[in-house]
């Protein structure tokens, strides 16, 4: 009873971060639900072989990202290889930056990102092929080193940074077609 209540103390305060990141592996809230409760129960079962004082945090997410990956991956075929590689570089901030947009003292980037709604930041995030979107996620919104990401996600360093790098430019061209569609920058090179 004793390993039971110093688990739950330890791990509770998690779950809503858990809750978050299963959703955006999942996109959909029973999913992420069944995978935040798998992730717990296994958490549990295996207790007793996390050293106390490592990272909690980061031994959670790893058996989050693995339950995903096998359970709602399984089924499916290996991704579809994107044409990320394929991809120039677009300079979007560059291209939606007006004159006086850095004056106000933020960043081109923060000026970029005030140009799209929510939703599609959140359907750019949302079409990246699973690789590259666990590893973002875990990078730009978990905010953990790629050290960490290679050992929650059972990868070599240098996967992690080539992940993370091709996911970005991959969300880039995403967004970059929303700020196309709204006429925010003309077409890329190569487009008549």
């Amino acid at each position: 009873m004793a390993d039971r209540a110093r688990f739950t103390e330890l791990t509770m305060e998690y779950m809503p971060a858990l809750y978050t990141a299963a959703l955006r592996m999942t996109r959909n809230p029973s999913d992420a639900e069944d995978l935040v409760q798998e992730t717990y129960l296994k958490a549990y079962r295996a207790f007793d072989g996390f050293t106390e004082g490592t990272n909690l945090k980061a031994w959670l997410y790893r058996i989050l990202t693995n339950t995903y990956i096998n359970a709602y991956r399984a089924a499916k075929r290996r991704p579809d290889v994107s044409d990320v590689e394929d991809v120039e570089d677009l300079y979007l901030y560059r291209r939606l930056a007006t004159g006086d947009g850095v004056v106000s003292g933020r960043s081109a980037e923060d000026e970029a990102l005030d140009s799209f709604t929510d939703d599609e930041v959140k359907a750019a995030i949302e079409s990246l092929p699973d690789a590259f979107r666990i590893a973002v996620l875990l990078a730009d919104v978990e905010g953990f080193s790629y050290k960490e990401i290679a050992e929650i996600t059972d990868v070599p360093i240098g996967t992690v940074m080539s992940r993370i790098h091709r996911g970005r430019r991959a969300l880039q061209k995403a967004l970059h077609h929303f700020a196309e569609a709204r006429g925010l920058v003309g077409a890329g090179p190569g487009a008549s």
